[in-house]
């Protein structure tokens, strides 16, 4: 669960992989609408599960939580920050203040069958690339902020993260 302290620091939560995430998508650190509700991309404007429901060609959006989840996992997709913590007030990018790094290298360095990451955002690109700065062995992809803040269309958004689908292996059997 996450916590929160009279500080403003906000801590992150815990990666969403499996030894079979073929791609992973990091964000910077969960807003203050993803931290209240416990979930990764919680905000409703934020674009986050229509853009990967429609590339994965299901309707996450519509699902529980939980389920959502499963239905990334089980197509190679993990999920995880690239702030571990960080001083925040309020749920913009730019206030952050004081960030502590994530183990993406480690996270990475554990994921046997992975091709991509993939940074959710300017912030996560700019530490993202920083941290894993000498991995020569998967794609790294710089994509537009799902967040509402980042004010460019959905349509525009999804043109792209439509290069994440070359990524994915193809949707399993029902």
């Amino acid at each position: 669960m996450t916590e929160r302290s009279t500080d403003d620091r906000r801590i992150g939560f815990a990666p969403v992989v499996d030894a079979n995430t073929r791609l992973l998508i990091l964000g910077s650190l969960p807003g203050d609408a993803s931290l209240k509700a416990a979930q990764y991309y919680a905000h409703p404007r934020n674009g986050f599960w229509p853009l990967i429901g429609d590339l994965l060609g299901e309707d996450l959006p519509a699902l529980p939580y939980e389920q959502r989840l499963e239905r990334l996992k089980a197509r190679g997709v993990g999920l995880w920050d690239v702030i571990a913590s960080a001083e925040r007030s309020g749920s913009l990018d730019a206030a952050i203040r004081s960030p502590e790094a994530a183990d993406l290298r480690g996270l990475v360095d554990s994921l046997p069958h992975l091709r991509a990451v993939a940074f959710n955002g300017r912030l996560a690109a700019k530490m993202g690339r920083s941290i894993l700065a000498n991995l020569d062995s998967v794609a790294r992809v710089d994509l537009p902020s799902s967040s509402p803040a980042h004010a460019i269309s959905l349509s525009a958004k999804a043109e792209s993260w439509a290069i994440l689908g070359t990524f994915l292996p193809q949707k399993p059997a029902a």
